[in-house]
């Protein structure tokens, strides 16, 4: 009997296991869904659309590194219909359409388009995405807090850079502050399309009334912008000249003089100079408004040489000695050509224990790298025998070819075998800390500073 109650549980079972084995197969997952992307959703959402650029294969990876100029080599198509214009505001994507980040188009310029914030930042901060009035109150704001972490501005100096273009994520924009007045230096057509944004995030800043606006017209032609369109925007308002002070030196600066009327790149290597000035005949040659000369005056430089061939900026350097009530009698400021001036002191065998070379910018690109060159050796040669055996020059190249380079010590090598003199290197510098530098846009590096023992 229960050996029949045995079989028949095995029956059934059997029966169940045969009936389970005809049951449909469970369904395959779905697939992954497409990856995420916040920009794509923030510009489904804008009512004109917004076009997209997509990159070539393998150039994604330079800009998702964060370097901010897309060129028009890297670009494969642009998808979106109409076209966009100058100043519009697009997305840039990997070869499967996915974007990468956002940033402002450029019909003509080499440079299509200028990033200005990834896909992993929109998504972080969703605040400024597509949004570029946001985005530069956001990075104006930044720029303000990162200075005043640096300390500027101070008591002693209140002349610097607020804005430093790719430095401070906002390519094409330069901002200098000078005491109460702020200059704009513009030169990208996206700069000059939200202007009035720009006026508005720095007349923000507590300390500043006064804002001049300088258009970079050479370059901003090559933007596709006229340059009698932009002389008409910005009629000067402001005053032409200011004061500023910096490292408790008193400077007058004039707004039409050179670049934004003032170099406070330099402000860290002057106040090196002065730091070793005690005692010393100094040579300032290129000298511009007597920035390193005034620092050698104030170390308690023996006497100061200040060479330019520029009447107004000696004219501010000699208004500078007397405005920081500085001896005019140990500090001279001439009127000559640098080469006509140091082969003139060679053949008088002239010659100073320090001596600072600042020339202007000679090589603008890289195509005139190898002339420029030449022209720096020759130079820095005069400067090597005019200096004292033992005696120091500091040499400046201001040039971003030619720092990008890595030559400028090579050339300065060569320059030596010209003199006829051996050289050492003291301490190498470059522009001061409110000068930020982009690793992923290395030309944004322009400044270099050197300083030489010359036997």
């Amino acid at each position: 009997m229960q050996q029949q109650r045995l079989q028949a549980r095995l029956m059934k079972c059997l029966s169940c296991s045969h009936s389970h084995s005809h049951l449909p197969l469970p369904p395959p997952p779905p697939p992954p869904p497409p990856p995420f992307s916040s920009l794509q959703r923030f510009a489904s959402s804008q009512p004109k659309g917004v076009a997209k650029v997509i990159l070539k294969k393998g150039k994604t990876q330079l800009f998702k590194d964060g370097s901010p100029m897309v060129y028009s080599g890297a670009i494969d198509r642009i998808i979106g219909r109409p076209p966009p214009k100058t100043g519009d505001i697009v997305l840039v994507a990997d070869g499967t359409e996915k974007p990468i980040g956002w940033g402002l188009y450029n019909s003509v310029s080499m440079f299509c388009v200028r990033l200005m914030q990834l896909e992993e930042e929109a998504t972080r901060d969703p605040s400024c995405a597509l949004d570029m009035e946001k985005l530069l109150e956001t990075r104006i704001n930044a720029a303000v807090e990162l200075r005043r972490g640096l300390g500027l501005p101070s008591a002693t100096t209140n002349a610097y850079r607020l804005v430093n273009s790719e430095g401070d994520r906002l390519s094409g924009l330069i901002v200098d502050v000078f005491g109460d007045l702020a200059v704009v230096a513009s030169s990208a057509a996206w700069v000059e399309k939200y202007r009035s944004k720009v006026k508005a995030c720095i007349s923000s800043i507590d300390e500043i009334n006064h804002i001049h606006w300088r258009p970079s017209v050479e370059i901003l032609k090559e933007e596709g912008m006229d340059a009698a369109d932009l002389k008409e925007l910005h009629p000067s308002t402001c005053p032409q000249r200011t004061k500023v002070i910096e490292n408790g030196i008193s400077y007058a600066i004039s707004l039409e003089g050179q670049k934004t009327g003032f170099y406070a790149d330099q402000r860290e290597n002057r106040m090196f100079l002065s730091t070793i000035s005690h005692g010393q005949r100094v040579l300032d040659v290129c000298c511009y408004s007597g920035g390193f000369a005034l620092n050698a005056a104030k170390g308690g430089a023996m006497s100061i040489t200040g060479v330019d061939t520029s009447l107004p900026a000696l004219e501010l350097a000699r208004e500078n000695i007397s405005l920081n009530n500085l001896d005019p009698e140990k500090a001279s400021f001439l009127r000559e050509d640098a080469t006509v001036f140091m082969k003139g002191a060679l053949s008088r065998n002239d010659s100073w224990d320090i001596v600072i070379l600042d020339p202007p910018k000679l090589a603008p690109s890289r195509k005139v790298l190898q002339s420029a060159s030449g022209m720096y050796r020759n130079l820095n040669s005069l400067a090597m025998k005019i200096t004292r055996r033992g005696g120091l020059l500091m040499t400046c190249s201001c040039s971003g070819a030619m720092t990008q380079s890595g030559t400028f010590l090579r050339t300065l090598q060569g320059a030596a075998s010209m003199a006829e003199r051996k050289i050492t290197v003291l301490r190498q510098s470059g522009a001061g800390c409110d000068h930020p530098i982009d690793p992923s846009y290395p030309e944004g590096a322009y400044l270099s500073n050197i300083l030489l023992r010359v036997l």
